[in-house]
């Protein structure tokens, strides 16, 4: 059984194409800002590109990043930010100076095709980013975890990016889904994507999924959450959500987690995981 497993996951793995993810963030988002006043416009810039960036960097950067009017403008950019108070047309954004997370959360919800390359090249989309890639992955394979057992319970399950059918066993797809994590995050914090350049998260997610396996069946039916169904998809929330979390930390240059961090992110994984499996479980069966 753990040979099988194992052949199916590498399967799986291999299908995954790392190019795909570097082609979204390969050049930084060219950006315009309008303000009514010089102040305005370095207070953008300052959002934008932060003075934790290296001055080298900033230049680098601000060959994307123009005012209105600059001479050398490009015609044509992905993003525009107005200052507040001035008239916004659509389907520009206005610059909120005491609340920049909804400057953010604006972005990213209309282009959400730009927001890796966002975060890799603009520090400040790093994190929303991230966590969105977090969160997006470990509900992603919480809901697959449930749809193997339970298929007609989950209909919108075949709007994840692979195709159920592909993958002989929930394990593959869960692996394959965090290997598919961890190059998200490394092209978001501007880190090297791919197998080689990744060998060594890419080997401890390899290695950590018959661990998971074992642990979900042990704990499926011994876990308080309302049943064994709704474990299966909270614990593959959670074994989903450590990992990112630690992909995140190790991204950013930070230590790993430690024992008592994956634990109680283990946990936080599990309450989020078992409200998704809850809500999903409630929600009526798909129409034949």
């Amino acid at each position: 059984m753990i040979l099988a497993t194992y052949r199916q996951i590498r399967s799986a793995v291999s299908l995954l194409n790392s190019d795909h993810v570097r082609k979204t963030c390969s050049e930084p988002p060219v950006i315009g800002l309008v303000a009514a006043t010089p102040a305005g416009y370095a207070a953008m810039e300052d959002f934008l590109i932060p003075a934790a960036v290296s001055h080298e960097r900033r230049v680098e950067l601000m060959e994307y990043v123009h005012r209105a009017g600059d001479p050398g403008a490009p015609e044509n950019v992905e993003v525009v930010l107005f200052e507040a108070g001035m008239p916004c047309p659509r389907p520009c954004f206005v610059w909120y100076p005491d609340d920049p997370g909804r400057t953010m959360q604006e972005i990213l919800e209309k282009r959400q095709d730009l927001a890796i390359a966002l975060s890799r090249f603009f520090l400040a989309f790093r994190k929303p980013v991230v966590d969105g890639i977090v969160q997006g992955v470990c509900r992603e394979n919480g809901l697959f975890a449930l749809a193997t057992a339970l298929p007609n319970v989950i209909p919108s399950v075949f709007e994840l990016p692979w195709a159920v059918g592909e993958f002989a066993s929930d394990t593959a797809f869960i692996t394959l889904n965090q290997v598919r994590m961890a190059f998200l995050i490394a092209a978001a914090t501007g880190k090297k994507i791919g197998f080689s350049e990744q060998s060594t998260e890419v080997a401890s997610i390899l290695m950590a999924a018959l661990g998971w396996r074992a642990i979900a069946r042990e704990l499926a039916g011994k876990i308080p959450l309302g049943g064994g169904l709704i474990a299966k998809g909270a614990i593959a929330y959670a074994g989903t959500f450590v990992i990112g979390k630690g992909l995140e930390r190790v991204n950013n240059g930070r230590r790993p987690l430690t024992r008592v961090e994956r634990d109680e992110a283990f946990r936080e994984g599990l309450e989020k995981g078992r409200a998704i499996a809850q809500d999903a479980t409630d929600a009526p069966p798909a129409e034949a």
